[in-house]
């Protein structure tokens, strides 16, 4: 690639470089000198499976990283101790080192889901802010005053509204600043939200004698239900680990008008070819159905095969598009408005006596969504999804949509 062609592929999707001239110049200088730059990507292990909110920033390493730099995956295991305070009201709990330790496991083996192991560095931050000492910790900190601290958003309404802040919280973004000192890192990478810490980085490096690292950020990935960041608390979230039949299920179920932020972030296509399937889908030379496929097919063959992708659209054609209801399955049509838990909407429609015994049927895996089995007993369908069929055990009954009783309030909705 031209250095006008990197600059374009590694900026794909970004919404904040800072600075781009930098960016060329580190390019630049690279290839002069052969040698690779180093980028850094920090996650804290604080919950164990990674969703495809997280993969954003993962692509963007292989980026990089299909460009011959050097990816460093820095697990957060000493800054979890410390608990990030990024889009927090108040303090965060820590985690115990037993949790860390476990969620880091995960972590490693679902990254090489993108990333070539081979090319790819996995580090652990405790191996250099444990060791930093009193003396180091005080060098740190001096490096940084309140009033920039103060600047954090959360910081501000915190200390506006009276509420406490521990003095610990204010390590956090210092900590993760010294991770890019001691890495020595050219590029930084992390969500919107994370724009704060990732300029700590940039200010203190010089005074470490490093030079200043390019910050760039990406969106935070927007759920299924259209309308909140994808997350497990809002249950409007697709695991890399989910089977290739619920991926793809849970892909499909997206709008027409969120696919394209969604191959934007989730796919190598480049905003050119985007741009040109998106005028193709306007004009009708597309249908929306068949670009929705092509998106979910590209996202479960990058997490578990071609093969397995194929036989998940094949799937899902035999079971919607042909209409193929399951013939040995209690199943009920539904439509919620407003996020109801999955015990809760079974409990309503019939499906289940009481949610504990809605949820033990799903813990044992007899519940599906639109032909997609449900594990997680917390499940929340979001706001506006889609009609879908609820299947549960192994009874056949007619499909019938939720009816209220004249002047009442239906039983099944929110």
């Amino acid at each position: 690639m031209t250095l006008d062609e990197q600059v374009a592929y590694l900026t794909k999707g970004c919404v904040d470089v800072v600075r781009e001239a930098e960016l060329r110049t580190k390019l630049a200088r690279s290839a002069a000198e052969s040698t690779p730059l180093t980028v850094k990507v920090g996650f804290d292990p604080t919950a164990p499976d990674l969703h495809l909110g997280h993969t954003v920033l993962v692509r963007k390493m292989k980026h990089f990283q299909d460009l011959g730099h050097r990816v460093v995956f820095l697990i957060g295991d000493f800054t979890a101790l410390i608990g990030d305070p990024t889009g927090r009201s108040k303090t965060r709990p820590p985690l115990s080192r037993q949790q860390i330790r476990e969620n880091a496991e995960t972590y490693k083996a679902q990254i090489f889901k993108l990333l070539d192991p081979d090319r790819t560095v996995v580090d652990f931050n405790s191996g250099w802010l444990g060791s930093l000492g009193s003396e180091g910790w005080i060098r740190l900190a001096a490096g940084y005053n309140v009033a920039q601290m103060l600047e954090r958003r959360e910081f501000r309404r915190r200390y506006d509204a009276g509420q406490p802040i521990s003095v610990h919280e204010f390590l956090y973004p210092l900590a993760q600043a010294y991770d890019s000192v001691h890495l020595r890192a050219d590029a930084e990478l992390g969500g919107t939200d994370q724009l704060f810490n990732l300029n700590v980085g940039r200010d203190i490096m010089p005074t470490w004698g490093v030079e200043a690292q390019v910050v760039m950020t990406t969106p935070l990935l927007v759920g299924l239900d259209g309308a909140e960041k994808m997350s497990k608390t809002a249950g409007n979230y697709v695991g890399i680990n989910e089977a290739p039949n619920e991926m793809f299920g849970k892909l499909m179920s997206i709008s027409d008008a969120l696919m394209w932020e969604y191959y934007k972030l989730l796919t190598d296509l480049s905003l050119a070819e985007i741009d040109a399937l998106a005028a193709r889908t306007e004009s009708g030379a597309a249908h929306p159905k068949q670009v929705k496929i092509e998106l979910a097919t590209r996202i479960v063959t990058d997490f578990h095969s071609a093969g397995a992708a194929r036989a998940a659209a094949a799937a899902f054609e035999r079971q919607f598009a042909r209409r193929e209801l399951p013939t040995e399955a209690e199943v009920f049509r539904a439509k919620v408005n407003q996020p109801r838990r999955l015990t809760s909407i079974m409990v309503a429609a019939g499906l289940a006596p009481s949610s504990t015994a809605a949820t033990r049927v799903i813990t044992q895996g007899g519940v599906k969504i639109d032909g997609v089995r449900v594990a997680d007993r917390f499940h929340v369908v979001p706001a506006g999804h889609p009609p879908f069929i609820l299947q549960v055990g192994r009874r056949a009954r007619r499909v019938r949509p939720f009816r209220s009783a004249p002047g009442q309030k239906n039983p099944a909705a929110p």
